[in-house]
């Protein structure tokens, strides 16, 4: 009896020694970055923000000029402003999946970890 309650005191050790060097991990990975305060998050919103808003402005200056030089019967100016806001969504998505997809291998990788060092406990 005095053998299985060692047994299971050295296996709930080594299950809180694997979890906290997972957080351990965490935490200087996290002093590491040093980078993802509040202020970080409100840079990307406004870096996003910017990636829409240049190309639509850009198009609709564009359509502006193409209108004056060279009148039609279809306004470019509406054109381009579309144009341009659709590059600039697409932008604004493509960089937005790109991030989540590295947040996304970080998890993993995080997992990753805790599974090897719940597997060697």
């Amino acid at each position: 009896m005095t053998d299985d309650r060692r047994d299971e005191r050295l296996k709930a050790d080594a299950a809180l020694g694997a979890e906290l060097g997972l957080k351990v991990a965490r935490k200087i990975r996290a002093r590491a970055d040093d980078g993802h305060g509040v202020w970080v998050g409100f840079g990307m919103m406004g870096l996003i923000g910017w990636s829409i808003v240049v190309p639509t402005l850009l198009g609709a200056g564009l359509g502006i000029w193409l209108d004056g030089h060279y009148p039609g019967r279809h306004p470019w100016t509406l054109a381009l402003l579309m144009a341009g806001l659709t590059l600039g969504c697409f932008n604004a998505w493509r960089w937005v999946a790109r991030q989540d997809r590295v947040m996304a291998d970080e998890a993993m990788a995080e997992a990753a970890m805790a599974g090897d060092r719940d597997g060697v406990a």
